[in-house]
């Protein structure tokens, strides 16, 4: 049940309640599932090494999205700048990506909590002990990871170097 070898990248976006039953799946067959989520609004470098990581730790990755009403709660009403159709659409073009899904709150524990991943992973902006659902995870003996970041590698970042330029381009 290899999802990396699809041509559409959408057969691996589901909703929470659809993707349980898949997860259960390849649990039986005894593949190590991983959990990372985030917003991951303008996709660059550095999301990509901590998703390629991630996915290293384990059979199958699965990417959790903040909703786009999640993302302007955390991130304020400008963002996000892709919806979350098209932040899923390239998310799971992603070879190391198994499955896309969403989560609407401000976090993700809920969602940690049906899935009962095996390994929990964030970026390294996040020490182990404010990963949400850590406490989830390793109470099952799971393992959580953070994964150091790529310098000089983050959406907003990307968004002030955009603004920057287009406005001295434009000035």
């Amino acid at each position: 049940m290899d999802t990396r070898s699809s041509c559409s990248s959408s057969t691996k976006i589901l909703d929470p309640e659809s993707l349980l039953p898949v997860l259960n799946r390849h649990r039986a067959l005894g593949e190590r599932i991983v959990f990372t989520n985030g917003c991951f609004d303008l996709l660059h470098a550095g999301h990509v090494e901590v998703l390629e990581q991630a996915r290293s730790l384990g059979d199958i990755l699965v990417v959790a999205l903040n909703t786009d009403r999640s993302v302007a709660d955390l991130k304020g009403p400008l963002r996000p700048i892709v919806s979350q159709t098209n932040r899923a659409r390239v998310m799971a073009s992603l070879a190391c990506v198994s499955y896309v899904t969403f989560f609407d709150s401000d976090t993700p524990e809920d969602l940690i909590r049906k899935i009962l991943p095996d390994v929990l992973v964030k970026g390294g902006d996040w020490s182990i002990d404010r990963i949400v659902g850590s406490a989830i995870v390793l109470e099952r003996g799971g393992e959580v990871r953070s994964i150091p970041l790529v310098p000089d590698s983050s959406t907003t970042g990307l968004i002030e170097r955009i603004i920057d330029r287009y406005s001295r381009d434009r000035g």
